[in-house]
């Protein structure tokens, strides 16, 4: 990583995982990997926390296959050269989704399915905790999008239980920018496969995205008050710390 603007990134993460309490002692992590700059970030920054942290964790990285025919490569090499195994979930999603569900709104049931095939891979691969690049855009946009259409003034949390799985959901990026990983992954050259998915960029989150961005330029305290208002709101809770 690069002196600087990046180390302090890294600061931040490894502050928001203690924060959190995301990590812990022996864990074995699942890190749900789609070829995007933001999961290519965040397996990059954990490789970087993991080869500094004062006890063993261990990581592995997931890639659900939706079935387009996508070229892993890029990604596999990536991933053997930090020393991270890579599975790759083979699944059917896009043709169930696109051709046997014809969905008119189909992020939905992906984003479900997608969740199904992740958490099943974990669980096989025996870890305990599953990783997910959502950043601090992602958690805005989820928060408007259920105001604007589910009258409800919440977003997904740092840190989560899926009793049903026996699994805890980490998002070590929530209080990072999107820009702020964009120039990362330039900066550090991480590979970005293309989305084939035939409404990538056409979807209400999208929508949300122009919002948040919008309020981000006008009004520059906008993250910070967004991070201040989820503490305040109990939307995202502090747990115990975890390491120093």
């Amino acid at each position: 990583m690069k002196p600087g603007y990046n180390k302090l990134l890294l600061s931040k993460v490894k502050r928001t995982i203690i924060k959190y309490g995301m990590i812990r002692e022996g864990d074995k992590i699942a890190i749900g990997v789609s070829g995007g700059k933001d999961s290519s970030a965040l397996l990059y920054i954990l490789s970087l926390v993991k080869a500094h942290a004062p006890f063993p964790f261990f990581v592995e990285a997931i890639t659900v296959d939706m079935g387009w025919g996508m070229d892993y490569l890029p990604l596999e090499n990536y991933c053997s050269n930090l020393g991270i195994p890579l599975t790759i979930e083979k699944t059917q999603i896009a043709r169930i989704v696109f051709d046997t569900r014809k969905e008119k709104n189909p992020c939905s049931l992906c984003a479900k399915l997608r969740r199904g095939a992740l958490h099943k891979a974990a669980q096989r691969l025996g870890c305990n905790r599953v990783a997910l690049g959502h950043h601090l855009d992602d958690a805005a946009e989820t928060f408007f999008m259920n105001f604007l259409f589910s009258g409800r003034l919440e977003t997904f949390k740092p840190h989560t239980y899926l009793s049903r799985r026996n699994l805890f959901l980490i998002r070590p990026l929530i209080t990072i920018t999107q820009e702020a990983l964009s120039t990362l992954a330039r900066q550090e050259g991480l590979p970005i496969l293309n989305n084939p998915c035939p409404v990538a960029g056409k979807t209400k989150r999208e929508e949300m995205g122009e919002i948040v961005r919008c309020l981000a330029t006008r009004y520059p305290a906008f993250y910070r008050r967004f991070i201040t208002s989820m503490g305040k709101s109990g939307n995202w809770p502090e747990s115990a710390y975890i390491f120093e």
